[in-house]
């Protein structure tokens, strides 16, 4: 990816702060021009009608493209020269483009149609990914909306926008094998199909495996999951970093509450967490404790001590937690 793709990715030209900032139309296209690093240099933009922009630097000695700043290893001059140019670039896009979530016309199309049909917003929870978008109903994701490598999910593309939707495993065996349908990505490979966003699928089908996910969040899915300080300093863990590795029960899926109840001396819900990632490989075999496999758990909450109690439990009905269960969605309201 150059300088120029580099600084505008994931963002469209407002042409009418264009002009303002001194862009002029030749030809039906912007075209800006400016000396920089003490007249020795002149950038030229020329931005199209459909927003596609093309970038020039010329050496203004030899009138002709300067290309060293393309290169992957360069110098402390070119590094300044290349500093400066990438400057003006950013100002340009700080000040005449607007930000786009999505890079596709059909990945905008896509978030639009959930936008109007289930009133949702996408959320941006990943500190790592921050373009990833996360659609969730009842706390549950119902699509995931991804910018990746395409080598990742086996095709040519340097890029590509997908989209992952839950799906049935019998249609999911019957579509991975089909034109812009993949084994899901970083999902589980059963409940979960991955879907080219690049119109190799048309919308309607997959504003109907959007429908069709989306149903299968219509029941929360939230977990009481018992913590023993003793074996695990939890809260130590918490207060370090929002994530950690937990055992993981073999129904809980991405997406799922768990609320950590954690034991004597506290007897008490202390956390309310979401689950990231699940069937991450692990072995462990001890007299207390066998596991077998991890879920990476999201902090959402931290509760006040005392608040949700063993006693409170009780009165909501629950008399023990010895292992992971499934609670209602009226229980898991009553934590909020």
């Amino acid at each position: 990816m150059n300088i120029i793709d580099e600084t505008f990715s994931r963002y469209q030209p407002d042409f009418k702060k264009l002009k303002a900032y001194g862009f002029c139309i030749e030809n039906g296209s912007f075209i800006y021009e400016k000396e920089i690093m003490d007249g020795a240099f002149l950038a030229k933009l020329r931005i199209d009608e459909d927003g596609q922009i093309e970038g020039k630097l010329i050496d203004l000695d030899l009138n002709e493209e300067y290309t060293g700043i393309y290169a992957s290893h360069y110098g402390a001059y070119v590094s300044v020269v290349q500093e400066a140019y990438i400057a003006l670039l950013e100002e340009i896009r700080d000040r005449c483009f607007v930000k786009q979530f999505f890079v596709s016309a059909q990945s905008r199309r896509t978030a639009a149609y959930i936008k109007k049909e289930y009133e949702t917003k996408p959320e941006f929870i990943f500190k790592k990914y921050p373009d990833y978008a996360v659609f969730r109903n009842n706390g549950k994701w119902f699509a995931v909306i991804m910018n990746i490598a395409g080598k990742k999910i086996g095709t040519d593309a340097e890029e590509v926008e997908i989209i992952d939707v839950r799906s049935d495993p019998y249609i999911t065996a019957s579509l991975k094998n089909e034109k812009g349908f993949h084994e899901a990505y970083h999902m589980n490979k059963d409940n979960w199909i991955t879907i080219e966003l690049n119109d190799s699928v048309d919308d309607e089908i997959i504003f109907s495996m959007i429908d069709a996910s989306h149903m299968k969040t219509e029941r929360s899915d939230a977990w009481l999951v018992p913590a023993n300080p003793k074996y695990y300093d939890v809260i130590g863990e918490f207060d370090a970093k929002d994530e950690i590795l937990w055992k993981q029960s073999s129904d809980i899926h991405v997406g799922d509450i768990v609320y950590l109840y954690v034991g004597a001396p506290y007897s008490a819900v202390l956390y309310k967490s979401e689950v990231m990632e699940t069937d991450i490989p692990y072995e462990y075999k001890g007299k207390e404790l066998s596991i077998s496999r991890l879920m990476r758990i999201r902090k959402l909450k931290r509760y006040p001590e005392g608040k949700y109690t063993f006693e409170y439990l009780n009165q909501l009905g629950i008399r023990a937690v010895r292992g992971p269960r499934r609670i209602s969605e009226t229980i898991s309201e009553k934590f909020g």
